[in-house]
């Protein structure tokens, strides 16, 4: 029995492979496993859930940027926020939504890199954008008098550029060392985007590298991020608990409720994909699909809600917009 010919063995082989003698620059991307036979009909919630974020998100960047009354640090804080999470929703939408409908699974290298680039830019945003937030709870409820001057529209621009500068510092290396890789195991993803723990482990490179930047990012980022929101925390705990009257500790306490809420449902399913992607690496397939779904989706979808339910002035410049559309009409 003759032995194949190098030549085409290079042929028949599609490893994905890319570095030194790449071959195949592609990835699969993967929806729900098992349950690839229902995929039309799991589509319907998910795009429920990016309607809701996308149109959620955009009315309350709308209401702020055209009601002179939320011209507030608070409320520019929220803006960023919200632009964060339909960046988060974009950079994902195109992906999930293909697969559930075409079953349009594969995606190129460099595209698998721009994807990954961006869900986790606008993650360790969401993360900076959460930080400012307590920031700015802090400095309203300790020293209300100076709140308008220690926080004015420069700082707030400048906290913005800052907020963009770090997370694009932080994730250029990350993504040069994964260019560096060569990937010749299996070409599947286990989400239906670009992850970079997911992408990392098909490489049969030495990944110790890339692993240990992965951690570090995470670490400097979202780790630091909710130390120091703790810390801000504590402080205006002992705030409050220093105002004379219930009513105005009341007062203060249920201006932070929003701000805690957005703060558990970003970091919890952040916390536990990382957690998923490092340590179980015996968990069934389905977990850390799910647990990825919750951390796209739960934040962007959840927030808008959050905000507009607890927040009184949100809640009157959507009714006096509603309201003048229905004068107009």
């Amino acid at each position: 029995m003759t032995t194949p010919s190098p030549f085409f063995i290079k042929i028949f082989h599609r490893g994905p492979r890319h570095g030194n003698g790449s071959v195949s620059q592609t990835f699969l991307l993967t929806g729900v496993p098992g349950l690839e036979w229902a995929h039309a009909w799991i589509s319907i919630p998910f795009c429920c859930l990016y309607l809701t974020a996308l149109s959620g998100n955009t009315l309350i960047l709308f209401v702020v940027f055209t009601e002179p009354s939320l011209h507030e640090p608070m409320y520019y804080f929220l803006s960023m926020l919200s632009t964060t999470d339909i960046g988060l929703c974009i950079s994902t939408l195109v992906t999930v939504l293909g697969i559930f409908w075409l079953n349009a699974r594969e995606i190129s290298f460099n595209a698998c890199l721009s994807q990954m680039f961006f869900i986790h830019l606008f993650t360790f945003m969401e993360s900076s954008v959460l930080l400012a937030m307590a920031f700015d709870r802090f400095v309203a409820i300790s020293n209300p008098l100076r709140y308008a001057t220690i926080l004015t529209h420069a700082r707030i621009a400048q906290i913005g550029l800052a907020v963009i500068t770090r997370g694009t510092v932080i994730l250029t290396p990350l993504v040069l060392l994964l260019k560096r890789l060569s990937f010749c195991r299996s070409h599947v993803l286990h989400h239906s985007y670009c992850f970079h723990p997911d992408v990392m482990k098909l490489s049969c490179s030495d990944t110790k590298i890339n692993s240990a930047f992965g951690l570090t990012a995470i670490i400097s980022t979202a780790g630091v991020d909710s130390i120091f929101i703790l810390l801000s925390y504590v402080l205006i705990i002992r705030s409050v608990l220093n105002i004379a009257s219930p009513e105005e500790r009341k007062k203060a306490f249920s201006t932070c409720i929003s701000h805690i809420t957005a703060v558990a449902i970003f970091y919890i399913p952040l916390i536990s994909l990382s957690f998923v992607h490092r340590f179980g690496k015996h968990s069934p397939p389905y977990v850390p699909t799910l647990i990825a779904n919750i951390y796209l989706l739960i934040p962007p979808v959840m927030n808008p809600i959050i905000y507009s339910v607890k927040t009184k002035q949100i809640q009157r410049a959507v009714l006096k917009l509603v309201c003048s559309k229905r004068t107009h009409i």
